[in-house]
């Protein structure tokens, strides 16, 4: 077989896919070791043909995925990887570019500033901020505060009791304490216990993981501007939604910042991994990060993204974002973000007018956070059964000390349909 070949059969295998996933069990129905137990000890001494690769994808892995693709994946935040994106990974893997400096790659390195600035202007975001390409948000959040802490020469980071964990990996990283500031009723950081004295950071949240609360931006912005601390803004989830301008009440006060990450592989349909991350203040950035040993050295006088976080031999991520915003669109971007939206709001809705049921926090853009009237081991008993069914995947959270479930829409497959067939599979267990 030659690579045409064997690429073709590898395409109709990823076309067959996305055609079934929702036929497969969302959950992967495997116990722990079985994948490996039925994986040879070494590798080949002979080369065997990619047909056996194939093969061995559908009789021994796919048993062990868990398909975030699923239409009827409702855990954590919904991913899709869609066609584009998916196109463009080949194209990326096939050129393979390491773009640690502009001359090793100077399209990747220009196509992610290009891209950077496109996607800024469809999010409307302040024009001239620097932008560029992480692997995730937590890679995003440990460079602005490295950042932080190389600008105010202070160790304290703060953010909400409801900020994602990669803060805290991200100070324990960097040898920086950590201070959490209580929420209020509806799960936003309480900017009224805010006490910056000694801040290098304050992290604020907009689409926090637990509820999608959106922390009060502009008066945490008021009190970092008093103490001098750094301004940085996890948009990670929701930042996407500020394509649609009904969504962008949640932006209120980001034009403030110092620093945003938004992931493009969250909601804005692009394979993961792709981690967008801007700063109004780039030179500060370059600094914590600059770091160009004699054989990196070169005579242009281009600077290079590698200087702005902390990896750096860089994938040529910008293309399949760039694949993406070409093929969907603002109008096709925003008629998927709706539709999740739309959907989150039908299932919100059901779950008010069941007297068993309770919806458990405010419905901010995609997320519903709720519960069947009972304890706590019920309720986990029903995420358990759901999830081992097949059916759907769902996640949890605590929410005043209480279990919640999360059911979470932005999968680009999932129709009203499959919302339904959630709901019906909850209540049936």
């Amino acid at each position: 077989m030659t690579f045409r070949d064997d690429g073709a059969a590898a395409l109709e295998w990823a076309a067959r896919y996305l055609e079934t996933v929702g036929d497969y069990p969302v959950l992967a129905q495997v116990e722990p070791g079985e994948i490996r137990s039925r994986l040879p000890a070494s590798a080949p001494e002979m080369g065997e043909p990619f047909a056996d690769v194939l093969r061995d994808v559908d009789e021994i892995l796919l048993p062990g995925i868990t398909h975030w693709q699923s239409p009827r994946f409702f855990a954590y935040f919904a991913t899709s990887a869609s066609e584009p994106g998916i196109l463009a990974e080949l194209l990326a893997a096939t050129l393979n570019s390491v773009a640690f400096l502009w001359r090793t790659s100077p399209a990747s390195t220009e196509l992610e500033a290009v891209t950077l600035d496109w996607t800024a202007q469809l999010l409307g975001l302040p024009s001239g901020w620097h932008g560029h390409i992480e692997d995730t948000a937590s890679t995003s959040t440990l460079a602005a505060l490295a950042a932080a802490r190389e600008v105010t020469g202070r160790n304290v980071v703060v953010c909400s009791e409801h900020a994602h964990s990669s803060v805290d990996k991200a100070a324990r990283l960097l040898g920086l304490e950590l201070r959490k500031v209580p929420a209020d009723p509806e799960f936003r950081l309480r900017a009224d216990e805010l006490d910056l004295t000694d801040a290098a950071a304050v992290v604020a949240t907009v689409g926090t993981t637990s509820t999608a609360s959106v922390d009060p931006v502009p008066a945490i912005a008021d009190a970092c501007a008093a103490a001098g601390a750094w301004r940085h803004v996890d948009a990670a989830y929701a930042g996407s939604a500020w394509v649609c301008p009904e969504l962008r009440w949640s932006q209120a006060g980001v034009e403030r910042a110092d620093s945003l990450v938004v992931n493009a592989h969250k909601w804005l349909f692009t394979p993961m991994d792709c981690s967008l991350l801007w700063s109004s203040r780039p030179d500060d950035l370059r600094r914590a990060f600059s770091l160009v040993p004699e054989y990196l050295q070169t005579s242009d006088d281009v600077d290079s993204l590698s200087e702005y976080g902390p990896a750096l031999g860089r994938r040529f991520r910008s293309l399949k974002l760039w694949a993406v915003l070409r093929c969907y669109g603002r109008a096709g971007l925003q008629a998927r973000i709706r539709e999740a939206v739309r959907l989150a709001e039908l299932f919100e809705g059901w779950v008010r007018d069941d007297p068993d049921w309770e919806v458990c926090a405010p419905r901010h853009f995609s997320l519903v956070c709720f519960r069947r009237n009972g304890p706590d081991a019920a309720n986990e008993a029903i995420v358990e059964r759901v999830n081992r069914s097949g059916e759907l995947f769902l996640s949890h959270t605590r929410l005043d000390g209480r279990y919640v479930l999360r059911l979470a829409l932005g999968n680009e497959r999932t129709t009203e349909d499959d919302v339904r067939r959630a709901w019906a599979a909850l209540k049936e267990v």
